[in-house]
């Protein structure tokens, strides 16, 4: 077997599809959600001033979603803006995995908000399918606990998007789509807060 190559064209014809198919997923997205997004970064903000953190969880490529945005805030890349608290509650394997294997999968992330989350807390939960258990239950958790609970999904918003305070969900059934404009969302959410908490539009 051989590694085909094309210099005539048709890989670059495939790549440019793609780069649009991602702009226009974002800007469907973008355009239906501007003006909620702008009101969760209020909200958000309100939050963080009063003293309250952001805790977030995922699985697999959204896992490493829910660490990057705990990074973005919790050591921003301008030396402006400072940190705010935010926290993956999928980042500790051994609590992942003993957790998962003592009690289920499906408790993985609520048995720690159960532990750590206090009233007024956030919990931002990311699945392209909308429906991962484990953050299903950890939503339907955040809510008694009292603490604002977001939801980011995709394809038809699955069960998350009927649990949580605020959902969003990415008009695509590609999980490639999905996730691109998802890490889009948290870039402008992480811009948006600090703005809302008076620091300059720098980004």
């Amino acid at each position: 077997m051989t590694v085909e190559t094309n210099l005539h064209g048709a890989h670059r014809n495939i790549i440019s599809r793609k780069v649009k198919e991602s702009a226009d997923t974002a800007a469907v997205f973008f355009a239906e959600n501007a003006d909620k997004l702008q009101r969760l970064a209020i909200d958000m903000a309100v939050v963080f001033q009063s003293g309250g953190k952001l805790l977030t969880a995922g699985n697999g490529g959204s896992a490493c979603d829910a660490q990057h945005v705990s990074v973005e805030f919790m050591h921003p890349v301008f030396e402006k803006r400072k940190p705010l608290p935010c926290f993956s509650l999928v980042s500790d394997t051994a609590l992942l995995t003993a957790i998962a294997n003592d009690i289920d999968f499906s408790a993985t992330c609520s048995t720690q908000l159960a532990c750590i989350a206090r009233p007024g807390d956030m919990f931002l939960a990311i699945s392209t399918s909308g429906m991962s258990s484990n953050l299903v239950r950890a939503i339907e958790e955040a809510r008694r606990l009292k603490v604002k609970t977001i939801a980011l999904s995709g394809k038809d918003g699955g069960r998350l998007s009927g649990v949580a305070d605020w959902s969003f969900v990415v008009p695509s059934y590609s999980i490639h789509r999905i996730q691109e404009v998802h890490v889009m969302f948290l870039h402008i959410l992480w811009d948006l807060i600090h703005i809302n908490l008076g620091e300059e539009d720098i980004v």
